[in-house]
């Protein structure tokens, strides 16, 4: 492999911005310093750019396989490294879903050939399968997603005492739980009774999953954590209520991490009469004050990874009436754009995107320091961006089959420039690379 010198840039690390040369040898960070002298290299001139380090998107649902009217991964990882994305975590509720030591090597062995980013996979806990837990562990499963309620694949939510098992589990073997956290029995209650009211507006969706829900959720999962020293991630918390939650949890020495998503960041309640089941999604968008807690708490640290929640459907299925549309939108494309446009506008710390967006979850689900990082030894995994340029989100560059996003059409600061994998240039000036790079990621657990 060629060395490549990346001259002159503004390495954005969560300590600080620094101007230097990086110089990448073997797929790896070599040095980083000022004005470095390489013989025989290929050289970027990133003078006036940013670099930041490639983002891990730690929560994505590629829809593969059993679900590829909806898309696929080869659609999915390109259009996370068009994003500045070049690792993913994939979610385990497709068809089959991942829940036997078989099907995660099927799905591993699947999944490739046609990864466009590096890639870990999660399992999934049920009642029937609390067995297959060491197996998949042993195969390189990167964390167990745990879903509280029905999803898509209809898995069913764990009953207590397999809750309390996979936590136990969970602290043995170091392992991240990654929960989906809604009270079912509440979800129904307040559907059947918003539904009974014959309202059909837009708002449905919110007012029957009340933020009760989420919060009550987080603490059954946060109370049983702490006695079994489970290793909890909550994912797209969208309320007040779940982040005083995460932060008395936190308080209680609990090993508990918050993820947010940009549309419960950026969109609001009253955005729901403009977008209708575009921005459907679960927990639902609520906006008002919890878009001040949400951004308050990421400020503060509280919250600490943002992620996507890249979960396409067809488009016949976001085009139905609000009660009936799927919940999820494509996510991987539009993440990093938009968190770099809210960084480059003031609403956080530049320093915040490497922090929140590379290091923290590959730390979490013990990719580090292999990715998250820009110090030598790392993989050159790189984003270089203009901060001095603008760009409008089209959703027609999207390669994912159905192309639907609340965010077309957003003007956003900054353009991505290059996407760089492991030291090759895999995305540049709006061309990706026609050949899938990515590999199968095993985590690094101690």
């Amino acid at each position: 492999m060629e060395t490549l010198v990346i001259r002159g840039g503004h390495i954005v690390l969560p300590t600080g911005v620094i101007e230097a040369d990086i110089v990448v040898e073997e797929g790896k960070i070599k040095a980083i310093g000022r004005n470095l002298e390489v013989l025989n290299a290929k050289v970027l001139d990133a003078s006036g750019k940013l670099i930041l380090p490639g983002v891990i998107d730690v929560h994505v649902h590629m829809r593969e396989p059993g679900l590829e009217y909806k898309d696929d991964f080869a659609n999915g990882t390109r259009d996370a490294l068009q994003g500045g994305v070049t690792t993913v975590l994939e979610m385990p509720n497709t068809l089959p879903p991942v829940d036997t030591r078989e099907r995660f090597l099927e799905k591993k062995k699947l999944l490739e050939s046609k990864a466009y980013v590096d890639f870990g996979l999660y399992g999934v806990i049920h009642d029937g399968n609390i067995e297959e837990f060491e197996a998949m562990v042993n195969e390189g499963c990167i964390g167990f997603k745990i879903f509280l309620g029905p999803t898509t694949g209809n898995i069913p939510p764990p009953s207590q005492p397999v809750l309390y098992e996979a936590l136990s589990k969970s602290g043995k073997y170091k392992v991240p739980l990654a929960f989906h956290a809604e009270e079912w029995d509440l979800v129904k209650y307040f559907t059947e009774k918003v539904k009974s009211s014959g309202r059909t507006d837009p708002l449905v969706h919110v007012d029957s999953r009340p933020p009760i829900c989420e919060e009550i959720a987080i603490y059954r999962i946060g109370l049983m954590a702490r006695e079994t020293n489970a290793i909890v991630h909550i994912v797209h918390m969208s309320s007040c209520g779940a982040v005083d939650a995460l932060k008395k949890l936190k308080n209680m020495g609990v090993n508990v991490t918050g993820e947010t998503n940009p549309h419960y960041l950026l969109l609001d309640i009253t955005d729901y009469k403009k977008y209708g089941p575009a921005m459907k999604v679960n927990p639902p968008v609520r906006g008002g004050r919890h878009k001040e807690c949400l951004w308050k708490a990421v400020r503060d640290k509280v919250i600490d990874i943002i992620a996507s929640d890249h979960a396409p459907h067809s488009v016949e299925e976001k085009t139905r009436n609000m009660w009936e549309a799927s919940s999820g939108f494509p996510g991987a494309y539009t993440l990093l754009p938009l968190m770099l446009d809210a960084a480059l506008r003031g609403l956080i710390p530049i320093t915040y995107i490497p922090l929140l967006m590379s290091e923290k979850p590959a730390k979490r689900f013990h990719l580090y320091p292999r990715k998250g990082c820009l110090i030598p030894g790392c993989d050159a995994d790189l984003v270089i961006i203009d901060p001095s340029r603008e760009q409008v989100i089209d959703k027609n560059k999207m390669f994912c089959r159905n192309k639907i996003t609340p965010f077309h059409g957003w003007r956003v600061k900054g353009v991505i420039e290059y996407t760089i994998l492991r030291g090759n240039i895999v995305y540049e000036n709006g061309v990706v690379t026609d050949k899938p790079l990515g590999v199968f990621l095993k985590p690094l657990r101690k």
